[in-house]
């Protein structure tokens, strides 16, 4: 054979080898890339979960107010107040380990005010009773007929800090049926978007748990509370 043919068919082999070489690197990229796909194809949902419950501890504070112009008189007056408060309280059903009494907040007025003009009695102490029960029924009928206290000569105040609370403290008691609520329904998303994208959902990637709110389902019934938590999940897909 003539040195001219063996250098041919040297060459269409070499060139053979390199094209077949060529066809394997491309087939294992594509394999490649398709795996490395797949592996990345997640889907990012949301899950909610709210429920209403009912308060569980009541934060009642009666406040009242009254002066003098002397510190020995008005410490006679707070003592007198307060003991109304109390048997008012006592007479609705609460007990004394329910009623707290808070230290007075004494003012002296002739010393902050201004000018020429000066209340008639120089010391004023604002004064507050504490309820703290977990009975929210007797708080709600006991706000209703707090006018009695006015008509015995209780001075009540009325500011933010002397608006009644109503609590709930109880969330262990439902937090994980919560989260596994909030599981579901992001599990119920992934699906739905899984159907809609002709796959299927695989197991979590990442998870992720909201912290828990707790709201008055509206201004009118604050001893109802809406307990809401949201959850992130991803989940893969395939």
């Amino acid at each position: 054979m003539s040195k001219p043919i063996v250098t041919a068919i040297t060459g269409l082999l070499a060139a053979l080898i390199v094209a077949a070489a060529l066809v394997l690197m491309a087939m294992s990229l594509k394999s490649g890339l398709l795996q490395f796909g797949g592996a990345d194809r997640v889907v990012s949902v949301k899950g909610l979960a709210e429920r209403n419950v009912e308060a569980d501890l009541a934060l009642w504070p009666v406040s009242f107010s009254v002066a003098d112009d002397s510190l020995d008189s008005l410490q006679g007056k707070i003592e007198e107040q307060q003991d109304l408060v109390r048997s008012f309280l006592l007479l609705r059903g609460f007990v004394e380990d329910d009623i707290q009494l808070s230290m007075p907040k004494i003012t002296d007025q002739h010393a902050n005010t201004y000018g020429n003009t000066l209340p008639p009695e120089r010391y004023r102490a604002e004064v507050t009773v504490l309820v703290r029960t977990r009975d929210i029924e007797s708080v709600q009928s006991g706000m209703q007929t707090v006018g009695e206290l006015v008509k015995s000569g209780v001075a009540l105040t009325q500011n933010y800090d002397s608006q009644p609370r109503f609590l709930f403290t109880r969330l262990e008691l439902i937090k994980a049926d919560m989260i596994a609520d909030a599981t579901r329904d992001a599990r119920a998303a992934a699906d739905q978007f899984a159907r809609d994208a002709e796959a299927e959902v695989g197991s979590i990637r990442r998870a992720s748990q909201g912290y828990f709110s707790i709201e008055d389902v509206d201004p009118y019934t604050p001893q109802v509370k809406r307990v809401r938590v949201v959850t992130s999940i991803d989940y893969s897909l395939r």
